[in-house]
């Protein structure tokens, strides 16, 4: 098994290495290709409007002026090209991507695209300083990735995957030992009043702002991939590419089809 990691912290970033030492224990065919800096929040983009430029920065590992999508197809369509990676890992993230965050993840978008090239593909994340007691603090557990992921890759890798799917994998905020299991879950949702623009000035007086969340306690849902990292539970979301919302499509097509056809002259059923 061929398998190429990725990131979107950053080819330096802890939580790659411990992503290298999750891979070695599934095979000895690894390869790393990531981003130069940090790409947190870059979500699926591509660098289309400069060139792309990589350099070697240790053995079968790879550094990419660019965003997780962009080392992916580094990765798979040039440096692996006469033997492309039949796993790609993204993460581990340092921070869990639950909820809304699939939408914003670089994390998540290096498993997309590797979805898109056909290749299996599985982000991983940790939940780090998000409690509010000292049992759940906000050391970092590395190690809960590290000593879970090879088992639960490995099980992934045995389940049958429909076409355009990926996984998400969430490690909750706590020692390896006081994991309680692992959830299958959906996207939890959080309430999102509390994001907020923070105004500043620079030493010329021009405003610049930061984009800040207001952290809240969640109303959760059973079954979600919050509620699991709050009873300490392992989440695996499976994702899919196909972004049609199907539960909208028969009453659309319903109340359009006065639209269809030629010039769509029909009588149109919007109030």
């Amino acid at each position: 098994m061929r398998i190429l990691l990725t990131n979107d912290d950053g080819f330096d970033a802890q939580g790659l290495r411990i992503l290298r030492k999750i891979a070695e224990a599934l095979s000895d065919d690894v390869w790393l290709v990531a981003p130069e800096t940090n790409q947190s929040g870059a979500s699926h983009a591509l660098t289309l409007q400069v060139p792309l430029r990589y350099r070697e920065v240790g053995e079968r590992a790879f550094a990419v002026k660019g965003t997780p999508a962009d080392c992916v197809i580094m990765g798979a369509r040039h440096v692996l090209k006469d033997q492309p990676p039949t796993l790609i890992l993204s993460g581990v993230n340092h921070g869990s991507n639950a909820a809304e965050d699939v939408s914003y993840s670089g994390t998540i978008a290096g498993a997309m695209q590797g979805t898109h090239l056909g290749i299996r593909s599985i982000a991983m994340s940790l939940m780090v300083g998000e409690a509010a007691d000292e049992e759940h603090s906000a050391r970092q557990h590395w190690q809960t990735a590290l000593e879970h992921g090879p088992r639960l890759v490995r099980a992934l890798l045995d389940a049958k995957w429909p076409e355009g799917a990926l996984m998400n994998i969430n490690f909750p905020n706590t020692a390896p030992d006081k994991v309680s299991g692992v959830s299958v879950t959906h996207q939890g949702q959080r309430d999102l009043s509390g994001l907020h623009l923070a105004e500043r000035h620079d030493t010329w007086g021009a405003p610049y702002f930061w984009i800040g969340f207001e952290r809240k306690r969640q109303s959760l849902v059973e079954g979600s991939d919050l509620w699991a990292l709050a009873h300490d539970r392992i989440s695996v979301t499976p994702l899919s590419l196909k972004f049609t919302e199907l539960g909208m499509h028969e009453d659309l097509t319903r109340r359009l089809a006065d639209l269809d056809g030629p010039g769509g002259k029909g009588r149109s059923h919007c109030a």
